[in-house]
């Protein structure tokens, strides 16, 4: 994969820098302020999480252009200790951190692709894709 630009994921703060630039990458591709929200709220989803189970990690964005359409990807890689069971994040309103974010079903549902690799000890990867309607 032929990543554009990454963030680190180290701090608290990491998490709005990666915020704006996945937003200042889909408002370049041409998403409307609607998608930018949704595409924005999932980057602050995966870089939370990443930042609260996996401490350290990155964001990474890359523009897709197909021959008739457009999008974003963006892969969220950490090596924290990974997720146990998938198919129990991955249920609405299951939360480890108490936390009201929508967690990766919510992800899940603002974005068009959602896809995650994962094994304990070793750290998960999620790629989402948005595209431009």
């Amino acid at each position: 994969m032929d990543f554009q630009s990454c963030v680190n994921i180290q701090k608290e703060w990491d998490i709005v820098g990666a915020r704006q630039l996945g937003r200042d990458i889909s408002r370049k591709i041409g998403f409307g302020t609607v998608d930018q929200a949704r595409i924005a709220t999932a980057i602050s989803e995966l870089a939370r999480n990443i930042y609260l189970y996996a401490g350290t990690g990155k964001v990474c964005f890359e523009t897709l252009e197909d021959m008739n359409k457009k999008g974003i990807r963006i892969v969220a890689m950490d090596e924290g200790p990974g997720i146990q069971d998938i198919s129990q994040v991955m249920e609405d309103g299951f939360t480890t951190s108490g936390g009201l974010g929508a967690g990766l079903p919510g992800v899940k549902r603002l974005m068009d692709e959602f896809d995650i690799i994962s094994h304990v000890g070793e750290g998960t990867e999620i790629k989402v894709v948005k595209w431009l309607r």
